[in-house]
């Protein structure tokens, strides 16, 4: 027999992500501390540890969304990836994602790495390895880490201000070396 699990516990954990997201809204995560999220999340301490070990973890887990929806928007089109326009879904997301930008910028370190970038592209490695091994496409194993790496990377550094662009224009810079790399003939 499989265990439903508790929507009283998922309440409080989504109490607790948006609450660490509104606190994250006007300072930094590093500025931010347990007694804040808790008192605008309207619940104890001790139920704060019941969930999580730290802030990072809460953040990660309010971030989780974020990987899922990157995943699904580099891969909303169907037929020929047109090179010059990426997916209207991808667009979307890289608009969505500057509100929220301080909070990214603590979980997803300049190049790709930190606790985000580390889901971010287990995420995107697993899924587009997944499609190209379904297609038969050559290479899957390489092409879906150079897939992965490369948006969690570039997408990092324009988070991080080492890319000077609008979302508009990073989604399409960064779908135009998406499709090359999915496209390259590697032998």
């Amino acid at each position: 027999m499989t265990e439903l699990p508790d929507p009283r516990a998922a309440r409080t954990r989504a109490k607790l992500r948006r609450a660490l997201l509104d606190e994250c809204a006007g300072r930094p995560l590093s500025e931010v501390n347990v007694a804040a999220v808790v008192r605008r999340a309207g619940v104890g301490r001790a139920t704060f540890y019941l969930h999580y070990r730290d802030l990072q973890e809460v953040a990660v887990d309010a971030c989780a969304g974020v990987v899922r929806d990157a995943v699904e928007a580099l891969h909303a089109w169907r037929g020929a990836p047109d090179p010059a326009s990426p997916p209207p879904a991808l667009t979307a997301f890289c608009t969505a994602l500057v509100p929220h930008a301080d909070v990214y910028r603590t979980l997803l370190a300049p190049g790709g790495g930190g606790p985000l970038g580390r889901v971010l592209h287990e995420e995107l490695r697993a899924r587009s390895l997944a499609e190209r091994t379904l297609a038969g496409a050559p290479q899957a194993e390489l092409i879906a880490s150079a897939v992965a790496a490369t948006f969690s990377g570039v997408l990092a550094d324009w988070l991080h201000g080492h890319i000077d662009t609008d979302p508009a224009r990073f989604a399409e810079h960064v779908w135009l070396l998406l499709v090359t790399l999915h496209s390259a003939a590697v032998r």
